[in-house]
């Protein structure tokens, strides 16, 4: 059952129940895990792979002067670093952003199972392929749009990615972010954040109170952030903001 949102409504991906089944039985253990701790530190020979069943993570990196950015985030539904499955260690560390429940897979469990399945490893594969797709469209949104666009677009990721595992209703989701780790993601400061949700809230585009974002205008504030969601390979046909699937 842990299983059920792994690439939901991914063009043309999805898992059987024979193979879903394989993957639940591989699982060792589920753990519960504390806001803003770190699970897996940067260049720690890793072992397992975990999949996200509640909560958000992150991968960041800290610089010389212990300055963090993050580079990714990982909702519900996601495996967080089946990467490292091939690599055995990653070049960046993990950790909790709010409380969270994750699943662990031994990599010798994986091997176990996608060793004589290699339609299942391709399955897989295309999840790290989709998290790769991910960081390209990171780099797009802080190297080529201004402050009110990198938060736009990041909204309508979000909006999309929780839409895919039935966690938004396409227009009003649950995020319990601060608008201090909106700004790592989107490579600003607080100051700018602030001034771009304002902004977008006055524009009439969404607006966020609390940990709840609304999207008044999906279409309008797809446009205002440049976002086109065919980077995230999802299967509906009016998928938000982009030109179909």
């Amino acid at each position: 059952m842990f299983l059920d949102q792994l690439l939901a409504n991914r063009r043309g991906v999805s898992l059987t129940a024979e193979e879903r089944a394989l993957l639940e039985g591989a699982i060792s253990e589920v753990r519960t895990i504390e806001p803003r701790r770190t699970i897996i530190a940067a260049g720690e020979q890793v072992s397992v792979s975990t999949y996200l069943i509640e909560g958000i993570l992150s991968r960041y990196i800290d610089d010389h002067k212990g300055l963090r950015q993050l580079v990714a985030i990982q909702v519900p539904g996601e495996f967080v670093d089946l990467h490292a499955y091939p690599m055995q260690e990653l070049d960046h560390a993990i950790g909790s952003l709010t409380a969270a429940t994750v699943a662990i897979v031994p990599h010798a469990a994986l091997k176990e199972i996608l060793d004589p399945r290699p339609e299942l490893a391709r399955k897989l594969w295309f999840a790290t392929l989709v998290d790769a797709a991910m960081h390209r469209a990171w780099l797009f949104r802080v190297g080529r749009l201004d402050a009110v666009g990198r938060v736009a677009h990041f909204l309508c990721e979000i909006n999309a990615r929780l839409t895919a595992v039935g966690l938004s209703d396409g227009r009003r989701f649950a995020l319990a972010l601060t608008q201090s780790d909106i700004a790592e993601i989107c490579g600003l400061t607080t100051v700018h954040t602030n001034r771009a949700f304002r902004q977008l809230r006055e524009a009439g585009l969404c607006q966020m109170r609390a940990s709840l974002v609304e999207i008044e205008d999906p279409a309008a504030l797809a446009r205002r952030g440049d976002f086109n969601p065919d980077y995230l390979y999802l299967a509906w046909p009016n998928a938000p903001g982009g030109h179909g699937g």
